[in-house]
């Protein structure tokens, strides 16, 4: 009996190892091919196969996390065409992040939206996820740099956290002291604190996970802003510790638009356990609601929610349905 048992035990043990390496290789082929053969990439001026790409080994951005990049998402419209969802406010903000880590940009905001456009033809994409990077030359010491480089790739890439409501676990990684970066910059290096958290949290079972901030208030996920709806009212953190999404102020325009309270304020961790509903919001994320924290459930259903109708409305708008149907951008 004994060996019987002790056989099991190895039988269960090795059906969960060539489970977890199947759910990894998965993951791995889902997750993690971003280009192939005849991939088009846009890198400095010029449109080439990302095979044939190549950047400097000394490049500062490569050794020091010394560079700032967008997240952006172009979706296929009701009405079949390309849209890039929020071009001109994504662009804008990776501009306004180089000027805030003191790195050249002689680029335009209107020259990098067409480019784009041309780039997702080029690789026949429409729902397709966008990332421009700006990095620097090479340099290997802590000081500023007299040009810049850019390059633009553009991949197929489902919801970045999955479409299944998440188990949160609050990280014991806190983001950054405002004035020890700019939060408001979405710089290379600040991720290192981001794939730390995520990590810790995934190691214990969890989805995702959830930062403070160094007073112990709410902040962010990893990658994402976050809102917290009760009673009707949706609560999200004020700017300081955060970097104020793109997507997020997205959500707070649609609560304009569908009468729905929403105010900045912070919130204490401890309140989550007192809301109706929760959710994390980004470009790569898109919307996506919590279905526990800590283990906590929360105490409505998730497509009661004025969260869950929040997210419907999202979908119909970056693709120009259900209510938002104007003429969609020709590609």
């Amino acid at each position: 009996m004994l060996y019987k048992c002790v056989t099991d035990n190895k039988i269960e043990n090795a059906t969960a190892r060539r489970n977890f390496r199947r759910v990894f290789f998965d993951q791995i082929m889902g997750m993690n091919v971003y280009y192939h053969n005849e991939t088009i990439v846009y890198l400095n001026g010029e449109f080439i196969k990302a095979s044939e790409a190549k950047v400097d080994l000394y490049c500062q951005t490569l050794h020091y996390g010394y560079g700032v990049f967008e997240g952006i998402r172009s979706y296929k419209t009701s009405n079949g065409s390309t849209r890039i969802f929020k071009a001109k406010e994504h662009f804008e903000r990776m501009k306004n992040s180089a000027r805030l880590l003191g790195m050249p940009y002689p680029w335009h905001t209107e020259q990098l939206i067409q480019v784009t456009y041309e780039l997702l033809k080029r690789n026949q994409l429409q729902d397709a996820y966008i990332r421009p990077l700006v990095y620097a030359p090479a340099n290997m010491v802590l000081g500023l740099n007299e040009e810049s480089f850019l390059v633009i790739e553009v991949w197929p890439m489902k919801p970045y956290l999955g479409e299944k409501l998440l188990r949160i676990g609050i990280s014991s990684y806190c983001r950054p002291h405002p004035k020890s970066i700019h939060p408001e910059a979405k710089a290379c290096g600040h991720y290192v604190n981001s794939i730390l958290a995520s990590a810790e949290m995934k190691s214990k079972g969890y989805d995702e996970a959830l930062m403070l901030d160094v007073n112990g208030y709410i902040a962010e996920a990893p990658g994402a802003n976050v809102f917290l709806e009760k009673e009707g009212k949706l609560f999200t953190p004020p700017p300081g510790h955060i970097l104020p999404g793109i997507t997020r102020a997205t959500i707070m325009e649609l609560c304009m638009e569908l009468n729905i309270p929403v105010e900045e304020k912070p919130i204490h961790p401890e309140e989550l356990r007192r809301a109706d509903a929760v959710f994390y919001c980004g470009t790569a994320a898109e919307v996506i609601g919590w279905e526990s924290v800590e283990g906590h459930r929360f105490s409505l259903p998730w497509h009661k929610t004025i969260s869950s109708e929040i997210q419907k409305a999202y979908k119909e708008k970056v693709t120009l349905s259900g209510r938002y149907q104007p003429q969609a951008m020709e590609l």
